[in-house]
Formats: C-alpha cells, structure tokens, sequence
C-alpha cells in the first residue's frame, strides 16, 4: 500500500474504535479529505508571462497555433450539430463559428474513451501501443474509492473490481506520467522557433521528465487541483453527483489550486474557465510578434460540476439542477473561445492563426444526463460512438476556406503531424508518428485504419466498419457505420469473415507494440444505454471498462 494509505488505515481504526456508530464508507470519506487537503496553497499572484519582441520581424511567418480543448464534453452540447445542451437552450455561437469559419470534421474521434490517454495522442500522434501511456493516472486510493462506493443496488450494475495486488505496482501520482523520451509537437514546433504556452490541465505526470515544461512548453500555469472555484465561494453555484463515486471522491480530494512553471502552488484568479482565458488573452498579446503555439486545455466540463452564478441565472430555468448547472459551465466554455477569437482579431492575428477546437473524449454516463452524446450510444469510459466520437473544429482563414466539411474519419492522433505540417515543421525520425495531416487531402492512413484499445477492450475502424471486441463480458459488435452510425445492430454473426479480418488488424496491432507502461486497477462496469442516474435491467448491455 501507498504510505498515505497506510496512514488512512492506521487513522481508521482509531477513529472506528472511538466512533463505531459511524458508517464506516462515511469514515473512509472523511479520512480521505482529511488527509488529502494538507496542501499549503498562497494566495493568488499573477503570472509573469514571458514577453515577445517589441516588433514583428520582416518576411513570412508561419501560423500561430491555438488548441483548444474541452473536458469531457458531449458531442451534442455544440449547437453547431443541431443539438444542443438542454435541448438547445443554450447556444454555442462561437464554437459554432469555427465551424462556420473554417472546417468540421464530421467523424473525428477521440485517441480514446477516457482523457490521460487521448491527450498524450493529441501531443504525440502515437498510439498507446507505442508509448505505453494506456491508462488514465488516478491519484492515489482512487480507485479502491470508486469500487468501494459504488452503489450496485441502486443502479442494477454488477460491482466494480479493484485489484490491490495491482495498484501495488503502479507508481505514485505525479510518476504516472508520458515518458521523457516522446518527442511532442510542443517539442517539434519549439524547434522550429515557436513560443509554447500551455494553460490548464495537463495530467500526463509532473516533474522533470513528465511535465508540461519538460516536454517542450515554454511556460505552464497548471491546474494543480480541480475545483474550479472554492465551494463556498458565493460566486459559485454546486451541483453534487450523489450517485456517482467518481463525483464523490473529487469533492473529497479537490481544493481549488494552480502553479506557473511547477512553482508553489497558489490560488487561482476566478472561474477556471474564465481565469484560463484571461490568462489566454495575456498570452497571445504577449507573443503577437513571434510563432506562438497555446494548447488551453479547459477543465470544464467535467465534475465537479460547478457553474458561475451569472452563467447559472443566465441560462434559465432548466432542470433538474445538475443540467442547469452544466449547461452554465458550456456556456463558459463558449465565451472562452469568443473571447479567444476576439483577441486575436484585435491584435491583427486572426488571418494566420489556426485555432482548433476539441474534447478528450465523449460525455459522461456518471452525470445522469441523458442526451449529451445523442444520437449516438455509449459514454465516456465506452468505445461506443458516445465515447469516442467528439467535435473537432479547425479554424484557419489563409489556408481554409469557410464551411469546409470533412467526411473522412479524423482523429486526435493527427492533429500533431498537422500542426507540424502547417507550421513547416519536420516530424521527429527516430519515431514512428501513426497520426495524418489532415490538410492534406491524399495522406494515406496505414490500412485505412483507426485504433482504440484499453487493455481487454480493443477497437478498430476500417473504412466505414467498426468491430468492437472486449473480454469482460466476453463480446464482439460490428457496425457499419455508414448505414448505422448509431450502432444499433450488431452484424457479427451476419459477417463472420469481415470479423475474423477485422480482428487480425486488432491482433497485428497490439502484437507489434509494447505493454502499458503500469497495470490497471479498477474494472468498472458502464451501462451503454443508461446513465448512471438510470436502473439497469437484466436486458441492458454493460461493458467494463479498464483503467
């Protein structure tokens, strides 16, 4: 056991001898956000960005480079797709003007169905089969939390599983991390005289070999915990997820925290969303007269879900309060890009900047919110279209021309050799990069394939056919997605040979990478067809999902 887990054991049974009246998962609880919020936090200070040249130097000059990427968020919380969160209530004009203004790429995907993995991808274009960086790091005891408050009697699910022996070998938190020795396009772009910024989450390791700053960022103000402001703050409004273990054990862990370059922790300067953009804003009047390369990787929306009281009252009367709440925290993540988008107008970048838009994965099932995915089936933590499939926009005025719609499958994973390509940039050689320029209309992707694998639960996409395979419960799916994008019939028993080809790919995939650089430990079963907040019945298809 880690060395705080043991203090928490030791704590218990003291505090379960004086107080043996107490329900014992409410003692583990209190223990865990006893022991967990022993930080010292300063207050907040302002960051010190890193000033560019007075003056713009003569000659062409390569695009700036803006990623922008949402936490968790559904595909059909973007009213560019003609949804929308609480059923279109809430617009996203400025997310939608990406679209608008430049391309949507109408099948992109996820690197996977859970975020660690998808942005290691998006900052590598390798596969984890590669890296090794398979699975999500969790903080310590996370995931015996998960399985230990997992409500089965009240959602119908079967139990999650938490290996002990496993979680022994995973190394702690911060180690958790995107091995040094990848090259990232925030390396490639630095060698090719860009300034690089990264604002937000990062959850790829700490440190001085998994850090933003020492894999190629110039600067870094992290977010170092996850609230997105104080609990008690009176600017803010709360909508705990009761049901939902995931929720309960960020409420426990979470303070509300930042750090400049991995220095001493502080408190953030507002709303993450919005200090985020502020912070945003500086950076790119800072570096308007140099190649700057700024991945602002929002929190937002993933749990806990917190709104600001003036985004909650302006969204209206939408219930239950845990939507209201949500559709408040979309409706920062869209000023956020207005505010972007605006900025760079002002200071005469707007014509050559690229700016991309994306999410990690699809939204959460855990948040009982039914529509957020819709029309497509599965959640986060599944590799149904519901998990991996998520908005990707790209904004470009000198190069791509407004409205372009892409059909070809995209996917996380070229979005490094893309930035490379438009950059001018050479792709590291001593690597093999899986990912494509998607600006370039001919690249051949290697057998028209793309791939997703958590441990046992493996996928691929061949044209327009997919095949799902996964060990626990032992099952095969296969869709064609181009007569069925919402995967409702599964054509495996009809198409055995398309199967059996389907899972060479998969087997030649997995034989020609590495193991995952630690084990899993938790197996958690998700509903495909249910949120969490939902009773699933004996007819109901459930997958577990490793991590």
């Amino acid at each position: 056991m880690k060395r705080r887990w043991a203090l928490a054991a030791a704590a218990l049974l003291v505090v379960l001898g004086a107080a043996a009246w107490l329900n014992r998962k409410e003692v583990i609880l209190w223990l865990v956000t006893t022991l967990a919020k022993d930080r010292d936090i300063a207050p907040y200070s302002p960051v010190a960005w890193n000033e560019g040249p007075a003056a713009a130097p003569a000659g062409k000059r390569p695009p700036n480079i803006v990623f922008i990427l949402a936490d968790d968020l559904g595909i059909n919380d973007i009213t560019a797709f003609g949804g929308g969160v609480a059923g279109g209530r809430v617009p996203t004009p400025n997310i939608d003007r990406l679209a608008k203004d430049g391309a949507l790429f109408a099948q992109a995907y996820a690197g996977t169905a859970s975020c660690a993995p998808s942005r290691a991808m998006i900052l590598t274009g390798r596969y984890p089969t590669r890296t090794g960086f398979e699975f999500t790091p969790t903080p310590d005891g996370m995931g015996r939390m998960v399985a230990m408050f997992s409500d089965n009697d009240r959602s119908g699910l079967p139990p999650a599983d938490w290996n002990r022996d496993a979680d022994d070998k995973v190394p702690p938190f911060d180690e958790q991390g995107l091995p040094g020795s990848e090259v990232t396009i925030a390396e490639v772009l630095k060698g090719a005289g860009y300034h690089t910024v990264h604002i937000g989450k990062w959850h790829l390791g700490s440190g001085k070999e998994f850090g933003a700053n020492a894999q190629g960022f110039d600067e870094s103000l992290l977010m170092a915990s996850g609230l997105h402001l104080p609990e008690d703050d009176p600017g803010v409004v709360n909508a705990r997820v009761d049901f939902d273990p995931i929720d309960r054990f960020l409420w426990a862990r979470m303070q509300y925290a930042a750090s400049f370059n991995e220095g001493p922790l502080f408190a953030p300067g507002g709303y993450l969303a919005d200090y985020w953009t502020d912070e945003a804003v500086k950076v790119i009047r800072a570096n308007r007269n140099r190649p700057f390369f700024l991945y602002l990787a929002h929190w937002g929306v993933h749990t806990p879900l917190q709104a600001t009281r003036a985004d909650y009252e302006a969204v209206g009367d939408i219930r239950p309060h845990r939507l209201r709440v949500y559709a408040a925290m979309v409706r920062a993540l869209d000023r956020s890009v207005g505010r972007v988008l605006a900025t760079l107008k002002a200071e005469g970048l707007d014509e050559n900047t690229i700016v991309v838009f994306s999410s990690d994965n699809g939204g959460a099932g855990y948040i009982g919110l039914p529509d957020i995915n819709a029309p497509y089936r599965g959640w986060k933590l599944t590799m149904f279209e519901g998990g991996i499939r998520v908005p990707l926009f790209m904004r470009w005025p000198a190069r791509i021309a407004p409205g372009t719609r892409v059909e070809r499958p995209a996917g996380h994973i070229d979005l490094m050799p893309t930035f490379a390509a438009a950059a001018g940039a050479a792709l590291p050689t001593r690597v093999a990069i899986d990912g494509i320029d998607l600006l370039a209309e001919a690249a051949p992707r290697a057998d028209d394939a793309l791939f997703w694998q958590s441990a046992y639960y493996r996928v691929v996409r061949q044209g327009d056919w997919k095949l799902q395979v996964t060990e626990r419960p032992k099952k095969t799916w296969l869709f064609n997605l181009a007569a069925d994008p919402t995967e409702k019939t599964n054509l495996a028993d009809r198409d055995p040979a398309r199967v059996k080809a389907m899972t060479a790919l998969l087997d030649a995939h997995r034989k020609a990478g590495r193991a995952p650089l630690y084990p899993h430990t938790i197996e958690a079963p998700v509903a495909i067809d249910k949120t969490l907040a939902e009773r699933v019945g004996a007819g109901d298809e459930v997958a577990y999902w490793p991590n």
